[in-house]
Parts: C-alpha cells; sequence; structure tokens
C-alpha cells in the first residue's frame, strides 16, 4: 500500500486524518487554518482531509447522549462527563465555534465520511468536513441519516441525486476504509492527526504557532532557498574574474 500520494510540484501536501465526531478534531481544524492565513505560501499548500472514525462499532440509530456516553467511557458519573462538555465547549468558545452538546446526536460516521470522498471528487472536501462538522456539533444534525446527508451535500454545491446514489451503491466505502488502514499503518491512533509531505507528523489540536512553523519547516526543506552571490557581478558568459560561464545558447536558430 502506497502511504501517500506525492504533492503537485512545487506545493506542500498536508494530509489530515480526522473524525466528525471528534470536537478536537474541528478545534484542530480552525487552528490548522489560522495557521495557513498566517503562512506566506498558503496559496500552495495542498490539504487532503482522511477519514477516521473513533468508535467505528457506534450505532448509527439515535441513541444516548454525549453526557451519558462520556460517564460510561470515562466514568465520574454524568457530572463529571457535564464538565468535560464544558470545558470542551470553552476551548471551542476560544477558537470562534459555538458547541451544543445538549444538541448533539451520537451517530456512527461511516456515512458521512463516505459524503466526504464524493466532494472531494467536485473538489468540494474542505466545505462538505466543514458543513458537517458545524452540522454535527453546532446545529444538533443527526448525521447518521442518509436524506440529512443528502440534504447537506447539497448545500454545499453537490447533486443530491449523486450522493443519494453514491451513498446506496456504497461508492466510497472503499477509499473509507483505504485511509483507516493507512492510519493504522502509520501507527495513527488518535484524531486530528496532520501529516506534512509525507514526512512530518503533527499529533493533535495543536496552536497555530506549532502548526504554523511545521509549514514553516516543510517548506524551507522542499524549496531552498536560491544562492547569493559574494564578490563581484560575474559575467553572463566568457572567462573573467575567475569563473568561466557557459554561452548563451540561440535557441531561435534552424535545425539541419
Amino acid at each position: 500500500m502506497t502511504l501517500f500520494t506525492p504533492s503537485s510540484p512545487g506545493k506542500v501536501r498536508v494530509d489530515i486524518w480526522s473524525d466528525i465526531a471528534c470536537p478536537w478534531c474541528y478545534v484542530g481544524k480552525r487552528r490548522f487554518e489560522a495557521a495557513l492565513a498566517d503562512f506566506p505560501h498558503r496559496d500552495r499548500v495542498e490539504v487532503v482531509w482522511h477519514s477516521f472514525e473513533l468508535d467505528p462499532s457506534a450505532p448509527s440509530e439515535r441513541g444516548q447522549s454525549m453526557r451519558a456516553i462520556l460517564a460510561r467511557k470515562y466514568g465520574g458519573g454524568e457530572a463529571g462527563a457535564q464538565r468535560m462538555l464544558d470545558e470542551m465547549t470553552r476551548t471551542a468558545a476560544g477558537e470562534g465555534l459555538e458547541y451544543h452538546f445538549e444538541r448533539l446526536q451520537p451517530t456512527n460516521t461511516f456515512l458521512a465520511h463516505q459524503v466526504i470522498h464524493l466532494a472531494a471528487e467536485h473538489g468540494l472536501g474542505d466545505a462538505m468536513k466543514e458543513r458537517l462538522l458545524a452540522a454535527f456539533f453546532v446545529e444538533g444534525e443527526f448525521l447518521g441519516d442518509r436524506e440529512t446527508l443528502v440534504r447537506l451535500a447539497a448545500e454545499v454545491g453537490l447533486d443530491a441525486g449523486e450522493v443519494r446514489a453514491a451513498l446506496e451503491s456504497g461508492r466510497h466505502t472503499a477509499d473509507v476504509r483505504r485511509d483507516e488502514a493507512q492510519a493504522h499503518a502509520l501507527g495513527i491512533g488518535g484524531v486530528p492527526f496532520f501529516v506534512l509531505d509525507g514526512k512530518y507528523g503533527v499529533s493533535g489540536a495543536q496552536s497555530p504557532e506549532v502548526l504554523r512553523g511545521a509549514l514553516e519547516q516543510v517548506w524551507a526543506e522542499t524549496h531552498p532557498a536560491p544562492l547569493t552571490l559574494l564578490g563581484a557581478d560575474t559575467p553572463a558568459d566568457g572567462c573573467e574574474d575567475g569563473q568561466c560561464a557557459l554561452p548563451e545558447r540561440d535557441t531561435a536558430g534552424t535545425q539541419g
């Protein structure tokens, strides 16, 4: 299995694994966007979203509240779970996000990840990712429902009929599983996880400063600065000042 597709010439590729049902992933997206906004070569950064399910066994039907799920997973009762949610809400607010865990409807995210892959084919992967995160954490939409996913996808510009057909046929099932197998091969056990140019990994929703520093390091390594010549100016051709330069070729001449 090829772990990474090479970046386009002159660009830096950032592969991001995340889940829709991950509150830190939305925070991480905002922090990465802040890092990118301050990066002078942001127009040369290519971002690719990858699927990751924190709980692949999660039921698709409506079930327990997030507070009940956290209480069962981490202990401490529902009061402790509520404290965790309150803290997460404050963290998200610091990034301009308004979480509403009281509205949130936990569900399996496998179908939603398929929609992101479909959107990416149309150049709308980031817009679809953003729409689903907002729908889940802010608006309390139930993303286990296919028609809800069709409606949300249509809002970002996808054809509703194509989305519905893709979900019914499982057209992007293999793409989601391939992302998850790739994450496993890389040893990614939590999200968000950023991989820059297939060389460096950044785990978690790090600060914009950390993420921007990673971008700057990769850019410097892949786009070295031109040499600064010291001393007298070098002539275009001939042998002077201790250097022989190749003469300019006449590319307009005829061949014969």
